[in-house]
């Protein structure tokens, strides 16, 4: 934090201390026993005794333990405390203390090939926890993915299906990026190639003058990344607009949209997070689900 702030949050906290602690000898002076206050509520009279005693040394108790506390801990402002703790060492301390412990158990995976361990048990159930934890914020609990999140249940697969790229694509993470075509085509012409791109999944609704027209520009500017025939290219991370299978929806309003102002997907990278014994694991998790 700055330091304009941290001053306001040390000198509030020391401030908000003596408060308490002036407050307290206030009552003990001011106070008159045997006295009433002059309050009567419904015949019973309150009266002025000061606080009793185990209370009073209980408040002075929370008041040098808080002292003693932002003492040793990092509790005023930028000061950090003479135990030198934070909250970042204290997650690697106990991060630390997890990869000692259940590292050995993710390690003995480590040598067997993604497509045998996803037939195994022990190492999906490990594997089902890593992905609720780590991806089913993106793909759903069960994989079936969302709108512009991958649906890895079903035979779609943009960067390839083999257990070696699966476990690539969750290390290093992925970045798609189909282009913006709006500055390169008009309007009548991204109309044309989008019913060109219904028609190759076999659209009963498509206007075939339009579509023949479409080709053309397909040919020019698209088939370089999905394939002249359409089939996508995993290299590329280019979806196969031949079949239903569409992450952003397969509507004429859509495909125009996307052809139009194009689409971008990003992959996060998670060898940081989890390391390679891990990955391997959830890799083979992933493949399972499809199978």
């Amino acid at each position: 934090m700055s330091s304009a702030v941290s001053w306001f949050v040390t000198i509030a906290t020391l401030v908000s201390l003596l408060v308490f602690f002036l407050i307290l000898q206030l009552n003990k002076s001011v106070s008159r026993p045997g006295q009433t206050t002059g309050h009567d509520y419904d015949g019973i009279q309150e009266y002025d005794n000061p606080l009793p005693a185990w209370w009073y040394w209980g408040f002075m108790f929370t008041i040098v333990f808080g002292i003693g506390y932002l003492i040793y801990y990092p509790g005023l402002g930028n000061y950090k405390g003479v135990s030198g703790w934070t909250q970042v060492g204290q997650l690697e301390a106990d991060q630390k203390e997890a990869d000692d412990k259940y590292g050995p158990i993710f390690a003995q995976y480590r040598s067997v090939p993604v497509e045998e361990l996803a037939t195994n048990p022990a190492a999906l159930k490990m594997g089902h926890r890593m992905f609720i934890n780590n991806c089913s914020v993106c793909h759903g609990a069960t994989g079936e993915g969302s709108f512009g999140f991958p649906n890895l249940t079903d035979s779609e697969w943009l960067w390839g299906s083999e257990g070696a790229t699966i476990e690539t694509t969750i290390i290093g993470g992925r970045k798609a990026a189909m282009p913006a075509w709006e500055g390169v085509l008009n309007d009548s012409q991204i109309t044309e190639v989008t019913e060109y791109v219904l028609s190759m999944s076999a659209r009963p609704d498509v206007d075939q003058a339009l579509a023949d027209k479409g080709q053309q520009h397909f040919m020019t500017f698209c088939a370089a990344c999905h394939g002249p025939e359409g089939k996508g290219q995993t290299m590329f991370g280019a979806p196969d607009l031949t079949n239903d299978i569409w992450l952003y929806g397969n509507s004429r309003s859509r495909i125009e949209y996307a052809i139009k102002k194009g689409r971008n997907g990003e992959m996060p990278a998670f060898a940081n997070k989890l390391g390679e014994d891990k990955v391997h694991i959830l890799a083979a998790y992933v493949k399972s689900l499809s199978q």
